[in-house]
């Protein structure tokens, strides 16, 4: 199999260090370069038809894209170590957790980088302050959020690592474009993206 990816783009590290905290190192990792145009080719989207990546291409010709969904079929693959749910509830309450991480913490982190950073003119052609600001409030009132809701477990979406951790991670490493990170005045985040740092997940570069 291969896996289509990209520097320092979120969606696809996030299945990286998915793969990273499962153990999985016989998928081929393949860089695509975004600003050179190289998801938007033909070639590519015959695999990918939105030009997405990340883009899990498996040995009989088939592809997956969305993060998630590539995230789910290796999770089927590797059942452990577990990191969508064990029983019926588990899986919900981690799909539930994993989709606010996603909804309302990273998309508006990603948002606001996309928007704000001027770096990345070439792939966000149409960049908006307004944009930026707007999805930068929203990602700070759901860290201040999810601070309040770490004061009282260690991860997430309870006690043990989950995919919903690794999400909320994504977005917020990618946000460290403009020069956030959580500090004092989060103290139960920060020591959640610490703990995050020790384990196979936070050692995949951005």
């Amino acid at each position: 199999m291969k896996l289509y990816v990209a520097p320092y783009a979120p969606n696809p590290r996030r299945v990286v260090m998915f793969m990273a905290e499962k153990a999985i190192a016989d998928i081929e990792i393949v860089t695509l370069d975004l600003q050179e145009g190289e998801h938007r080719t033909e070639s590519f989207r015959k695999k990918s038809p939105l030009s997405q990546i990340p883009t899990l291409e498996l040995d009989d010709g088939r592809t997956l894209t969305e993060s998630r969904a590539i995230c789910s079929y290796l999770e089927a693959l590797s059942p452990e170590p577990n990191l969508m749910g064990r029983d019926a509830f588990e899986r919900a309450f981690i799909e539930m957790w994993d989709r606010r991480m996603e909804l309302l913490f990273s998309m508006p982190l990603m948002m606001w980088v996309r928007h704000g950073n001027p770096v990345l003119a070439a792939v966000e052609r149409n960049q908006n302050a307004e944009v930026a600001s707007y999805n930068q409030g929203q990602a700070m009132r759901m860290a201040t959020w999810l601070n309040e809701e770490l004061a009282s477990r260690a991860w997430i979406a309870g006690d043990r690592f989950t995919i919903a951790d690794i999400t909320a991670a994504c977005g917020m490493d990618f946000a460290k474009m403009m020069r956030w990170r959580p500090g004092e005045e989060l103290p139960h985040l920060r020591r959640w993206r610490l703990a995050f740092a020790e384990r196979a997940a936070g050692k995949v570069a951005a």
